[in-house]
């Protein structure tokens, strides 16, 4: 998901072609300022949006994804990102040191959970339930709990329902990491197996040097052989 290389692309095809229609139309049609200036600004549009369109589809199919499987990851992507805001915003309306840590933690959670998944759109299908469950549950709670202990009066029973709201986030909080492992776990195993091959490699190293100086010191020895049959 490229976005900046995607746009730069676009515009040095875009805007080039708008520079050049806008003194034809101007000078050589002879059509009028403002009516060139249209004509060019209708022009750069459908070239950027001709231009998005092709590179949409070459992402997605570099992806292994069909179109609306890329928009549908891209459109939930957004989504969560505006929820995590959502639950940012909680921050300085709890009260204790510890609901503000453990709202942190969620957060961070969330983030890197979403930019694991906008820099690789299949692993979406790995945290299908954060997105679609998880995010939406751990923000409803915050914002219900932000809500109840923001109250001046808290009975009996407003305590316990913010306890056990304290309780089920702390639970929340322990899904979400296993949502971020679910979406590590192709990179963790593959990280495994580039270390056993490296390991491999080295180790190969290691014995041929141990070889290599095996038979020198072999060499060595009959050389010193030699000449002391020599001197005998």
């Amino acid at each position: 998901m490229n976005r900046v290389q995607n746009f730069i692309r676009r515009q040095s095809v875009s805007l080039p072609i708008t520079g050049v229609m806008f003194p034809i139309l101007y000078l050589g049609a002879e059509i009028g300022l403002l009516a060139s200036g249209a004509i060019a600004a209708g022009t750069y549009l459908a070239s950027n949006s001709t231009i998005k369109q092709v590179q949409f589809s070459s992402t997605s199919k570099e992806l292994g994804m069909t179109r609306n499987e890329y928009k549908h990851v891209l459109k939930q992507v957004q989504e969560a990102k505006l929820k995590t805001k959502r639950l940012q915003g909680q921050y300085y309306r709890v009260r204790s040191i510890s609901s503000f840590r453990q709202l942190m933690e969620m957060t961070k959670l969330s983030n890197k959970i979403i930019a694991v998944v906008q820099q690789h759109p299949r692993k979406f299908y790995l945290a299908e339930p954060f997105f679609y469950s998880h995010l939406d549950s751990a923000l409803e709670l915050t914002e219900k709990y932000t809500l109840l202990v923001g109250q001046p009066v808290k009975d009996r029973d407003i305590k316990i329902a913010l306890q056990d709201t304290r309780e089920t986030l702390q639970s929340m909080n322990r899904v979400m990491q296993n949502d971020l492992k679910k979406v590590l776990s192709s990179d963790v195993e593959q990280l495994r197996m580039e270390l056993d091959y490296a390991r491999l490699a080295v180790d190969k190293q290691q014995n041929q040097k141990l070889l290599v100086q095996s038979l020198t010191d072999d060499e060595g020895d009959v050389e010193n052989e030699r000449k002391s049959i020599d001197t005998k």
